[in-house]
């Protein structure tokens, strides 16, 4: 049988295990979950066919190389920071290798081995990036093959929670890693294109500055820019385009409630909070106002953000319990981002019948014979319950997918490389269409961002 590695058995893994074991007897496959808590792979291989689970941790050097060297292809879903490990191995031990992260520079400086060993290794494949690269490559080269000229292309992406699990005032539950929402847009400023524009935004506004888009049948969302919109400039072959955008979504009114955690300091990361542990969540709020002997930690934050009695903003604070004098933070040494995210996590987390959503749009904006043109684009994924997301539907089929074509000898291109050819993108969209993952397409008036110039 052939033999596929899966490393790691976090949130995003069911769909793409379950893939796989379904197309295990007609591909013969032999799928193995490798996990330093192998009772959560246990779980979660239970009752597939064709699929078992080992105990393995990543930084012993023996049971990782053994792992590799018995696979004919590896799946890294680990945190991104430890793929560049798994790498290096499968470069050594001649191993195909698929994940769903960004490539990062260690990974990029392996592309020379790569093509040498006649290896793919295959990045960026799961949502976002995944689906939105090979989503929005087709429909550019459509475009480009009829002979226009791209002038406009936006894209947002939004991991939310589905209408019939929305309870909160926050229209928010969490879908996949806590973390990375908390710190999200920290690192440096935003930079995009507008109009042939460079447009900035720093961390302190980019709460403040957002877009406002509408999806049929789900309404009106919001969006804030992603911290770099020009990385694909080249990638996408958009050198001359006059304006390129890509943020992530959120349902409206979102962003100026996250933006009162982000004014106080409460996603900061860069220090520690003394005596953490021991601190109720109305001590961490009060760790960041001005003291007083009169007025109470309510009134203080209402007087410092300027927030009015009748706010909608003060009810989501109040919805998250944050002025709670007897609820302990209980993390020792911990920074403020660590500590929000506790708070959040007591609120947010999805209940196992919840089901979270993932929301795409895609704007192209082309001229042709003179005229200009504009096609919206979106993609709404629902997901089952709290294991089979929409996002692990999302980032696991993808990266399952990729890894079957590049096993059958359908995926050849050597180096590392992300799912911006025709070779890659054309059967995963294609087959993405029998498990409901498909973008309706329309062609609408060009507006861009000045009508008046059309």
């Amino acid at each position: 049988m052939r033999k596929i590695l899966v490393i790691g058995s976090g949130k995003s893994t069911s769909y793409l295990i379950k893939y796989l074991s379904d197309k295990s007897k007609e591909e013969n496959l032999c799928i193995t979950i490798g996990d330093l808590k192998i009772d959560d792979a246990k779980k979660l291989i239970n009752p597939l066919s064709n699929v078992n689970a080992i105990s393995l941790d990543i930084f012993n050097d023996i049971s990782r190389t053994k792992a590799i060297k018995d696979a004919d292809i590896v799946i890294s879903m680990l945190p991104a920071r430890f793929h560049i490990i798994v790498a290096k191995d499968c470069i050594q031990h001649k191993k195909h290798m698929v994940t769903a992260s960004y490539v990062s520079p260690e990974m990029q400086a392996l592309d020379n081995d790569a093509k040498a060993n006649h290896l793919i290794l295959m990045n960026e494949i799961g949502v976002d990036p995944g689906i939105d690269h090979m989503s929005a490559m087709q429909v550019l080269d459509i475009i480009r093959a009829k002979g226009g000229k791209i002038v406009l292309f936006e894209s947002f992406t939004g991991g939310l929670v589905a209408p019939e699990s929305d309870t909160n005032l926050w229209n928010y539950k969490f879908t996949w890693n806590p973390r990375n929402v908390v710190i999200a847009g920290q690192g440096g400023a935003a930079k995009f294109l507008q109009e042939g524009t460079y447009k900035y935004i720093p961390y302190h506004r980019l709460f403040r500055r957002t877009e406002f888009l509408d999806i049929e049948g789900f309404g009106r969302f919001e969006a804030y820019a992603n911290r770099d919109s020009l990385k694909y400039q080249n990638v996408y072959g958009l050198e001359n385009i006059k304006t390129l955008y890509r943020g992530t979504m959120r349902r409206v009114g979102f962003s100026r409630a996250w933006n009162i955690f982000v004014v106080l300091g409460m996603t900061d990361d860069s220090y520690t909070i003394e005596d953490s542990e021991n601190m109720s969540y109305r001590d961490f709020v009060n760790a960041f106002l001005p003291y007083s002997h009169t007025d109470s930690v309510e009134l203080k934050l209402r007087h410092a953000l300027k927030i009015d009695q009748d706010d909608i903003v003060w009810d989501k604070l109040e919805e998250l319990d944050i002025f709670n004098p007897n609820k302990k933070v209980e993390l020792k040494n911990a920074t403020p981002a660590q500590i929000l995210q506790k708070i959040l996590m007591d609120k947010w987390t999805l209940a196992e019948d919840d089901k979270d959503m993932i929301v795409m749009y895609h704007k192209f904006g082309y001229e042709l014979n003179g005229k200009k043109h504009q096609i919206d684009s979106n993609m709404v994924v629902l997901g089952e319950n709290q294991t089979y997301t929409a996002m692990a539907k999302t980032v696991g089929l993808p990266v399952a997918m990729a890894a079957l074509a590049i096993l059958n000898g359908k995926i050849t291109t050597p180096g590392v490389q992300i799912p911006i050819t025709k070779e890659v993108y054309e059967p995963i969209l294609k087959e993405l269409q029998d498990y409901g993952i498909t973008f309706n397409e329309k062609e609408v008036p060009y507006l861009g961002y000045n009508p008046l110039n059309n």
